[in-house]
């Protein structure tokens, strides 16, 4: 009976493996031929658009002017500087922190593969935590947002004419916020790894900056959505709790220190703070995903430290304390002591599994061109998101010389890259509409992005100053913006891969510096690979 032979389990692997193939080829009749290194140039040149403050010299997206040069000081603080999240006008200081996460991360695992781009990802990290450290100044207070997101999407303005409420909020011990005090914690410790050789200085007052945060963040624990829900929700509400952020705040400290007593809490937390929920979710409000692929690697980088007989800087006090630190963990891997990393590891190869086509968790779904799919607005956070955990696992599996045994087949780390370059590729043009979602990729990108910097003349073209609700009619214009925000990827298209160009549809077209941020790192990787 032909039709019940896919029942058989070679069949059901077989099946399996067809449905894998057919997702990784481009979509019939395009070219898969991607420029990676434009991409990736342009990928990073999307956050001087974003900046906040003043403004550098060397600012090359000229239609920006300076904005937000008195952020803070209604509560007595400078809080000037750092990035608009999205399409307004608000900081944001979650997503903020967790974009400076995935841009570190990015620079770590693949700052060798950006060429002449690495000087310019190093400088939106720095943008991002001189930021930052501003916003954590003052012990146990993290300022988490600087605007009134009502009164600022209500209006459709500049960010040179702002003139709606720049209220600052913080959260401290009266008003606890471990969520995003952890993200900022592990914000600042990923840096503190980027900067440690290019100013040991500066990576030092990050990484102890990043202690006293997460510290904070663990002694008064609660989530900033309960203490600032009336201004925080429903734009960055965190729905998935605050004990991930903790367990990740630990993880990148301890990457950042090698100190034991990170790796302590890690192991004396891990089902308290449920390191096992949600293991297919990443992104700014669940870092699920992303900490069983980071800790998962712990021992196999600790095999590699052990096995060093020479490095370049052996000789501070800070490089021997991570050395020792290392060569303890490789002596317990050895020993067969190092067990309790072993279900974060199990947690990273279910994710893994999770995401392969044909046997993809309910909560991931592919489009019919093959992009990953998951319910929820700006569905390319999720893409670039879980794309870069692809990548990253891909290579820590490449160093062990291991595959996920996934049921009947396996995935290799071969097969995960490929995974994440169909997706990267999708998101450049390799798919049904032939249509970069890359602003300024390609032959055809968005022209209508939900941005009011970029739908706004500038102040240049429009000197003038262009009122809150004077700029409704440049909203609800059907002309292309006027001011190419190059690099920008937008929401992207429906679960059919249907996708309107038009401003009002914020989820499809608002681009975020959170989609862009691992971006960085797949595009790295591509530009030197392929």
């Amino acid at each position: 009976m032909a039709r019940n032979a896919l029942l058989f389990p070679g069949n059901v692997l077989l099946l399996r493996v067809i449905l894998v193939l057919l997702l990784l080829l481009p979509h019939l009749s395009i070219s898969s031929r991607q420029d990676y290194h434009d991409a990736l140039r342009k990928c990073i040149l999307f956050f001087e658009g974003q900046r906040s403050g003043r403004l550098p010299p060397d600012q090359r997206v000229r239609w920006r002017r300076d904005s937000g040069l008195h952020d803070g000081a209604y509560a007595g603080v400078d809080l000037t500087g750092g990035y608009y999240d999205a399409g307004d006008n608000v900081k944001f200081g979650f997503p903020m922190a967790f974009t400076t996460t995935l841009l570190s991360w990015s620079i770590i695992d693949f700052g060798r593969n950006m060429g002449p781009e690495l000087g310019n990802a190093v400088k939106a990290v720095k943008w991002s935590t001189d930021y930052l450290l501003k916003a954590t100044a003052i012990p146990d207070v993290v300022y988490v947002q600087v605007g009134d997101a009502f009164s600022d999407h209500n209006c459709w303005e500049r960010p040179e004419d702002m003139d709606t409420l720049r209220t600052a909020y913080k959260i401290d011990r009266a008003h606890p916020g471990s969520d995003v005090a952890g993200e900022t914690a592990a914000a600042l410790a990923a840096a503190s790894i980027v900067f440690r050789s290019r100013d040991p200085a500066y990576s030092r007052l990050l990484l102890n900056r990043a202690v006293r945060v997460f510290e904070f963040a663990d002694r008064h624990r609660g989530a900033y959505s309960s203490s600032l829900h009336s201004a925080v929700c429903p734009f960055y509400c965190d729905v998935n709790g605050y004990q991930d952020e903790l367990l990740w705040g630990a993880a990148w400290l301890h990457k950042a220190s090698r100190r034991r007593q990170y790796r302590e809490y890690i192991v004396r937390n891990e089902v308290v703070l449920r390191a096992g929920d949600t293991i297919n979710e990443f992104g700014w409000d669940n870092k699920h995903a992303g900490i069983n692929v980071l800790i998962s690697k712990e021992a196999e980088s600790s095999l590699v430290y052990g096995m060093c007989k020479k490095a370049g800087d052996f000789g501070s006090t800070h490089t021997q304390a991570i050395i020792s630190s290392e060569m303890l963990l490789y002596r317990e891997v050895l020993m067969g002591r190092a067990e309790y990393f072993e279900s974060f590891k199990q947690n990273a190869d279910g994710f893994i599994c999770s995401l392969l086509p044909g046997i993809s968790h309910p909560q991931v779904q592919y489009s019919p061109g093959g992009l990953i799919f998951k319910a929820g607005g700006s569905n390319m956070q999720h893409v670039t998101s879980l794309s870069f955990l692809l990548m990253a696992y891909s290579n820590y599996l490449s160093h062990a010389n291991k595959i996920v045994p996934c049921g009947e087949t396996s995935a290799s780390p071969s097969l995960l890259k490929q995974l994440a370059k169909r997706q990267v590729d999708y998101i450049l043009g390799d798919n049904p509409l032939q249509m970069s979602y890359m602003v300024g990729y390609g032959a055809r990108y968005p022209q209508r992005i939900h941005h009011r910097g970029s739908s706004l003349p500038s102040v240049q073209a429009h000197p003038a100053h262009i009122g809150c609700k004077a700029g409704s009619r440049y909203f609800l214009s059907p002309n292309p913006n006027p001011n190419l925000l190059v690099g920008a990827v937008v929401g992207g298209p429906n679960s059919t891969d249907a996708f309107p160009d038009s401003r009002p549809y914020f989820q499809e077209s608002e681009p975020t510096t959170y989609i862009n941020a691992p971006l960085v790192g797949l595009l790295a990787f591509f530009s030197a690979h392929y």
